[in-house]
């Protein structure tokens, strides 16, 4: 008796929109899995370490541990692994983000870095578009204060 042969996944083209795997099991392992999404933070930070509205809402000192939650609930949210929800339970995002005055200014400072950190995986239009749509839709979400005053 032969094994079944498991079929191959195909390579994704960089930049090609009609270029999508055509097995996966994931959002998460479509686009690369953990490499990635780690990429996504170390660019996205990048940005926020220098950003005078955005760094003082980051009370550490040091932005390890703000990245590290980040890259847990993004790959638990796009199918990976699970490890944000058994380490920190329910995201609840709008109330962990409550202490902090997030306007729609700071709302536009977040989605400038991450449009750099998006633009930088250089992923395929379909995926490119799904990532971003949701953070957008996520950001602005995050508003709790009409303004900076």
């Amino acid at each position: 008796m032969s094994l079944p042969i498991e079929p191959q996944r195909p390579q994704l083209m960089q930049n090609d929109p009609f270029s999508q795997p055509a097995y996966t099991d994931s959002f998460y392992d479509a686009v690369g899995g953990h490499d990635t999404f780690v990429k996504l933070i170390d660019v996205f930070y990048d940005g926020v370490a220098t950003d005078p509205l955005l760094r003082p809402m980051y009370p550490e000192e040091d932005l390890e541990p703000a990245k590290r939650r980040f890259l847990m609930f993004l790959e638990q949210y796009w199918g990976g692994p699970t490890t944000y929800g058994e380490e920190r339970g329910h995201p609840r995002l709008r109330m962990r983000h409550m202490p902090f005055k997030v306007t729609p200014e700071a709302k536009d400072r977040w989605l400038f870095h991450m449009r750099t950190a998006v633009d930088a995986l250089e992923l395929p239009a379909l995926y490119e578009g799904t990532l971003w749509e949701y953070m957008e839709r996520a950001a602005l979400s995050m508003i709790n204060s009409p303004s900076g005053a």
